[in-house]
């Protein structure tokens, strides 16, 4: 996630960044931890060249994960389609007497 931030205030004793906002007037503080900080920088085409950069990555990762759904998907079609063959295929011999059940005597 990336976003401009009016004014922070970090120290070297702390490990969090307080950042401040302007929401409908007021100042809000949000703490985070100094090390989930990745850029701080007034240097906006810098900014918005690494933030490009994030999106292709986001990108690329959302890729992968909709390839890894659509192969779960598909192996679950797979399953539940062999196993429906399967229980097709028991149906059609169920009733033969030379298939023994354990279902048949209840």
């Amino acid at each position: 996630m990336g976003f401009a931030v009016p004014k922070y205030i970090a120290s070297k004793k702390n490990e969090n960044v307080i950042f401040l906002f302007q929401k409908d007037g007021k100042v809000i503080r949000k703490w985070v931890k100094l090390e989930e900080i990745i850029l701080l920088t007034d240097d906006k085409e810098y900014y918005l060249k690494v933030m490009e950069q994030f999106k292709q990555v986001e990108e690329q990762q959302q890729k992968l994960v909709d390839d890894a759904h659509k192969q779960l998907e598909d192996s679950m079609t797979n399953f539940v389609e062999t196993m429906n063959a399967q229980i097709h295929d028991y149906e059609e011999i169920r009733d033969n007497d030379d298939v023994p059940c354990i279902l048949k005597g209840l």
